[in-house]
């Protein structure tokens, strides 16, 4: 289910956010709170798991502004979380901030628990939560870090999108929705001598990408992936090479980085009826590379 394109304004909505399964400021939640301003139809609520800054929280604004009520999860940043519900609900929209860790089980059923309580019944879910660590070869990385990258990237992919089917699925009561698994270029380059763990972890999600597609395509839900490239966002600095971009943006037959907002618009088009027959599918945001 996706929203039209026109902007929703829902009275007397305010942003909450929620800690350990608490609400710290909220509104009551009521049946009229589900629906759109016109009445005339269920609101669309989507999850944004590492929803606080880069390609999460454009993909939240964009969302929002499209007529969303989104749940923005963070994991340690509460400032920056709060700042993007804050810009939602300055446009006229609806949303919270979740801290949770994907890739711990008990964090993501609480996740998924604060929306249901603080927003309503799921529609969709975008699976954009990852980390990358500093740099280097596969003969340097130890099991602690490859725990890390597939905890948080691949479990953690695998954990909210089970907590989304049970709640989306016509097989369990659901009403059906969409999936978007922000994957990268990187699963199919590999990422020699700086990330090949974490191009590792992302061909795992474009697998699981294919495989939930087809086991819920009966069940009024399609899962789809974006591949990001290479894109302009802070991630780059976790990795140790804040100007990644400007570095590798020669061998980008478009000659530069991408930005958040235009991965945020390809996740955008996967969520919408727009693409109401396109499931298990990979859009590459790269700039041809």
């Amino acid at each position: 289910m996706a929203p039209t394109n026109r902007r929703v304004r829902f009275e007397g909505m305010g942003c909450v956010r929620c800690q350990g399964g608490t609400v710290v400021e909220g509104w009551n939640v009521s049946d009229q709170a589900w629906h759109d301003a016109a009445g005339d139809r269920p609101a669309v609520i989507a999850i944004v798991t590492g929803g606080s800054r880069g390609i999460g929280a454009a993909t939240a604004m964009l969302a929002a502004s499209r007529g969303y009520a989104v749940c923005v999860n963070y994991l340690r940043n509460a400032t920056a979380a709060d700042a993007v519900v804050a810009a939602i609900q300055q446009a006229g929209g609806r949303a919270i901030a979740v801290q949770a860790d994907v890739a711990v089980e008990a964090d993501v059923m609480r996740l998924f628990e604060a929306c249901d309580a603080g927003l309503g019944p799921l529609t969709a879910l975008v699976n954009n939560a990852g980390i990358l660590e500093t740099q280097r070869r596969v003969e340097a990385m130890d099991a602690a870090r490859l725990h890390r990258i597939f905890a948080a990237n691949v479990t953690g992919a695998f954990l909210c999108a089970r907590e989304a089917v049970k709640r989306m699925s016509t097989r369990h009561g659901g009403s059906g929705g969409a999936i978007v698994n922000l994957s990268s270029r990187a699963s199919v380059l590999g990422s020699p001598n700086e990330y090949v763990d974490y191009a590792a972890s992302k061909a795992a999600v474009d697998t699981l990408t294919i495989g939930l597609a087809q086991e819920v395509a009966q069940e009024g839900i399609r899962v789809n992936a974006v591949r990001a490239g290479i894109i302009d966002t802070d991630i780059h600095a976790s990795g140790g090479e804040p100007g990644r971009v400007d570095r590798l943006k020669a061998s980008v037959p478009m000659r530069r980085g991408g930005t958040a907002e235009e991965v945020a618009k390809a996740v955008l088009w996967l969520l919408s009826d727009e693409a109401s027959f396109t499931t298990g599918a990979f859009l590459d945001v790269s700039g041809g590379r």
